[in-house]
């Protein structure tokens, strides 16, 4: 959750001021304080520019999962960490997320990674990165391939 900005701030400290003087000087002011506060809690948001973060927050990510792939980074140096990567791969474009696998008994990293980047950058990384020396080993960057869904046949055939 945001912390709320300074202008959203005042203007519910105007509207509960308001809401205060409202007690006073109004008989039945218990429904029509409920309501302003119910109302300032929609216009606050609108007043100082910024819409509801909710809706907003939606749209941004609903529009950045189109743009967003992931990358196969293989052969990656045990001792690398998720921000030696960010850092890396940032050199040739926006970066969204860095997961590099662990074995699930042990906890030691597995030597491969996923890097989910901007798809205007993504052949720019590949090319410039696939078979090159990171931290000693040579990497071998590809666009990631879609995980076929597990089903219990799957597990069974295993």
């Amino acid at each position: 959750m945001k912390s709320p900005t300074l202008q959203t701030v005042i203007i519910a400290v105007v509207f509960a001021i308001i809401a205060y003087i409202v007690t006073f000087a109004v008989p039945a002011s218990r429904i029509l304080v409920a309501s302003l506060v119910f109302v300032s809690a929609f216009i606050a948001p609108l007043l100082t520019g910024n819409p509801s973060a909710s809706s907003s927050s939606a749209i941004e990510t609903s529009a950045s999962d189109e743009d967003v792939r992931t990358l196969y980074v293989g052969n990656l140096p045990y001792r690398a960490n998720e921000t030696s990567v960010r850092e890396l791969f940032s050199e040739h474009g926006s970066v969204h997320s860095v997961r590099l696998m662990k074995d699930k008994h042990t906890g030691k990293r597995r030597g491969f990674g996923f890097v989910e980047m901007a798809a205007d950058d993504l052949d720019q990384a590949i090319s410039a990165l696939n078979d090159t020396e990171f931290q000693q080993r040579t990497l071998k960057v590809r666009e990631a391939k879609d995980r076929p869904e597990r089903t219990e046949d799957s597990n069974l055939d295993e």
